[in-house]
């Protein structure tokens, strides 16, 4: 059944799409200027990029999640939003604010930005994907509080399910880890010790019980498997990504001055951080194999089944490759890092999100599904954008261990500009497979205005 509040996630899905292109444009631009340093300089600087690429891809994630919740806890509560007119007014609010806080750091110098927007009455500003200023920090705050006092009230006033409820718990402890954003002591130790608070348990942590509900609830729509087993794997899933997430945390403690056994608690459950997402890439198949029905939206389907694959490659074999302390002694802020990362974001949360409105976009302009014309283009994007992913994960890990090599492992060892100017071959080739990645993403686009023969009204 299809409830009217549910149109409020349309907006958040076209929000999410659109910073999409921006943030893989900006880290085109990057990418560009690791091998022509003066590309849009002064303009643009690589900073500047870097900050408008990593922003980009926070804020784009967080509406899709936020479209998906609006989407989802009607349809899971069996009743209307709690106020469709709060949902919307939230978006512009955040809409708004974000885009001002890009223009801001294009238009302005980041120290004069800091000025102008009250850092030195509580200093949050200067640390990497927290860059944010106080008033846009501020700002998330309101959007997500009174996002999750709307989503609450709607999961209180009507059927509460696992999937519900996991998803309310993971948006909270977005919301609660994020408070750590606005603490920022003055010893360095401290600061990187509680600043991993937001990042990592953001990523391995709680944004993995918002993949586990979005994929669970688009699995029993798409299958027609019963809740009660997909339920029962969401639980085992969770429980293995808290347990394994949260102690995992100390693979960041490693070289930050934090006390030694840090080495050993976040190199053994660090770990063990692959197992939820081979169990979660394993529930994928196995509900699909299981299906009760042919749904016509195949290419939903094949985005669920991708999300599995390639978060267990990205963030569970490639966050393996470099997370013990004996290895991560030599390969820490190495491109190593940055291809785990990429393929990491991509599988777990990309490809999630695209899964959703992949689902949901269709439904909510009246079809079950997009024509079958839409279909294949959307299934072509599908294979472009994992593909590029997978082949600049490929080049950044090869840069990566040549990196290692010439600069921290020979006898003698080299300058990291000369390092860099031995790996450019290998950055030139990631530039290129991102043109084809934002290819991908621009048919993922174009498929939803293919015109054809479409499916049977939902």
């Amino acid at each position: 059944m299809q409830y009217k509040s549910q149109a409020v996630a349309t907006p958040y899905f076209i929000a999410a799409i659109g910073l999409f292109v921006g943030q893989i444009i900006f880290g085109l631009i990057m990418g560009l200027q690791y091998v022509i340093g003066d590309f849009l300089f002064p303009m643009i600087p690589f900073n500047v990029a870097r900050m408008v690429h990593t922003n980009l891809l926070i804020v784009w994630l967080l509406f899709g999640f936020m479209g998906a919740a609006y989407y989802m806890i009607p349809e899971e509560s069996e009743t209307e939003l709690f106020s469709p007119k709060l949902a919307l007014a939230m978006f512009w609010i955040f809409l708004v604010a974000g885009a001002l806080t890009i223009v801001g750091y294009l238009a302005v110098p980041y120290a004069t930005l800091a000025e102008l927007t009250g850092n030195d009455l509580l200093e949050t500003m200067g640390r990497e994907f927290l860059e944010q200023p106080l008033i846009t920090k501020v700002g998330i705050v309101i959007v997500a509080l009174a996002f999750l006092f709307n989503i609450s009230m709607t999961v209180l006033k009507g059927r509460k399910t696992s999937i519900s409820l996991v998803m309310l718990l993971g948006l909270w402890g977005l919301a609660v880890f994020f408070l750590f954003s606005f603490y920022n002591p003055t010893n360095l130790v401290l600061d990187k010790f509680f600043w991993w608070w937001t990042v990592h348990l953001w990523v391995e942590g709680v944004w993995e019980l918002i993949l586990g509900a979005m994929l669970a609830f688009v699995l029993i729509k798409v299958t027609g498997v019963d809740r009660e087993v997909i339920e029962k794997w969401l639980y085992v899933i969770i429980t293995l990504t808290l347990v394994t997430g949260i102690i995992g945390t100390g693979h960041h403690y490693f070289w930050i001055g934090t006390p030694e056994y840090w080495q050993w608690w976040g190199s053994v459950f660090s770990a063990l951080e692959p197992i939820p997402f081979f169990a979660m890439t394993v529930f994928a198949f196995n509900m699909v194999n299981r299906r009760r029905r042919e749904h016509p939206n195949k290419a939903a389907t094949l985005w669920a089944l991708g999300t599995g694959v390639m978060a267990f490659l990205g963030a569970g074999v490639w966050g393996f490759l470099h997370t013990l302390a004996p290895v991560n002694y030599y390969t820490h802020g190495t491109q190593i890092t940055a291809a785990h990362g990429h393929m990491a974001f991509y599988g777990a949360y990309v490809m999630v999100n695209l899964t959703m409105i992949s689902y949901a976009m269709p439904i909510l302009r009246g079809r079950a599904a997009n024509s079958n014309k839409s279909q294949v283009l959307e299934m072509w994007s599908f294979w472009l954008m994992t593909i590029s992913i997978v082949f600049i994960t490929l080049f950044l890990t090869a840069a990566g261990i040549l990196q290692v090599w010439l600069q921290r492992v020979s006898e003698t060892p080299l300058s990291f500009m000369a390092t860099q100017d031995k790996i450019s071959l290998f950055y030139w080739m990631r530039e290129w497979t991102g043109v084809v990645f934002l290819i991908g993403l621009i048919l993922y686009i174009a498929s939803f205005f293919v015109k054809g023969e479409d499916k049977a009204a939902a």
